[in-house]
């Protein structure tokens, strides 16, 4: 039986890797989860009531597009947010979970060539996996584009030939960005959306992470001078609202693209049951609860200055809730904090992609600021030890 070769020199996602890596070993002591990126804060309460008040809407196929609550929902609180003026039935595209998003949107708005050739989608190195499984399904070329320190934990557009931008169809930027934290600032996305429009491609912007920052809200794509259809926007509530298993979010863009999105879901997608729509119209038009989560994360931005603070390269955690963290080897230190503490770390190579033999993440260990305050202050402190 055939497979398809575009996905064989796919490397195993992080965490199965991650398991092969440290399963055979045993820990050496009591079990700490840090490497997923699974918040666990209380979500908000009100969330189970309007569920189950809704409950009778499982009984009927969700809409697919979003019902007209969570489309003016979604809407509203962008505007809100960033000063835009999105119409919620033509810009903006319900979601389930923004991993399936950032995958179909490359497959409804890359086309199969640019000015005659191979089409390319840029990324950011380390990066979200799904981006460059969406690339691979479109059939274009993948860029890496390294963030590292010397970049700010961005990619860097300015190097890349006209021959390169010029068959750019999608560039991926993820602010605040993962696995770094870093924040890309007004500047930065209008230089890009500047270039969007001089090369004639698209950015698609991540910004799950928007809502979990130190001190200043993060800067977002919306806020740009620039054509609607030149940028296509990601949210979630899964780190915002710590509802990861809601699986609800949202894309904004102009209404051509949306228009092609949806047109693609109608065929592909999987619309968020009705009831869980409900529940995140809630969600999304509450703000207290996100300011009392904000909250928490900078009292772990705290306790991580005051425990890894004195390492080598360590930065403090500007937005997001990931620890990078400069190390020798990621492998070889996650596996020996793994079997010397029983904390479980991500290696930073397991985000990234080796490109003319420099890995931007083999050198750094993710840590996820997840757990429960105690846990989360004894990790660290293992950790600490560890290094």
């Amino acid at each position: 039986m055939q497979y398809p070769q575009r996905f064989s020199n796919l490397p195993a996602y992080a965490f199965p890797r991650l398991r092969a890596l440290l399963d055979q070993h045993a820990p050496g002591g009591d079990v700490v989860h840090m490497s997923l990126g699974e918040p666990k804060h209380a979500y908000p309460g009100f969330i189970d009531d309007t569920i189950a008040r809704h409950a009778a809407g499982f009984n009927r196929y969700p809409a697919n597009p979003g019902i007209p609550e969570l489309l003016s929902a979604c809407a509203d609180w962008a505007n809100m947010r960033y000063g835009s003026t999105l119409e919620a039935e033509t810009q903006i595209l319900a979601l389930n979970g923004t991993r399936e998003g950032l995958f179909n949107a490359v497959l409804a708005l890359c086309p199969e060539e640019k000015n005659g050739a191979k089409p390319v989608v840029l990324m950011p190195n380390p990066f979200y996996q799904v981006y460059a499984v969406g690339a691979i399904e479109a059939r274009a070329e993948t860029v890496f584009l390294p963030a590292t320190r010397d970049t700010g934990f961005l990619p860097d557009f300015s190097g890349l030939s006209s021959d390169v931008l010029d068959r750019t169809c999608v560039a991926f930027v993820c602010s605040p960005s993962n696995p770094q934290g870093a924040v890309a600032d007004a500047a930065y996305w209008q230089n890009l959306m500047d270039l969007a429009e001089k090369h004639d491609f698209r950015v698609f912007a991540d910004e799950c992470y928007a809502e979990i920052y130190r001190d200043t809200p993060p800067p977002g794509a919306l806020a740009a001078d620039a054509d609607p259809e030149r940028l296509v926007v990601f949210h979630s509530l899964s780190k915002r609202s710590n509802l990861p298993g809601l699986r609800s979010g949202f894309a904004a863009s102009g209404p051509a693209n949306i228009a092609a999105m949806k047109k693609l879901r109608e065929y592909a997608g999987a619309p968020l049951p009705t009831p869980l729509q409900h529940a995140a119209v809630a969600a999304w038009r509450d703000e207290d609860h996100v300011n009392e989560n904000r909250a928490l994360y900078r009292a772990k931005y705290e306790i991580a200055d005051q425990i890894l603070g004195d390492v080598d390269g360590y930065c403090p955690v500007e937005a997001g809730f990931f620890v990078w963290l400069p190390v020798d080897d990621g492998e070889a230190v996650a596996k020996h904090i793994w079997s010397t503490t029983g904390v479980r770390v991500l290696p930073g190579a397991y985000l990234s992609r080796s490109v003319d033999g420099l890995d931007p993440g083999a050198g750094y260990i993710r840590i996820a600021m997840v757990a429960p305050f105690d846990e989360f202050r004894r990790g660290l402190t293992l950790v600490r030890q560890c290094l």
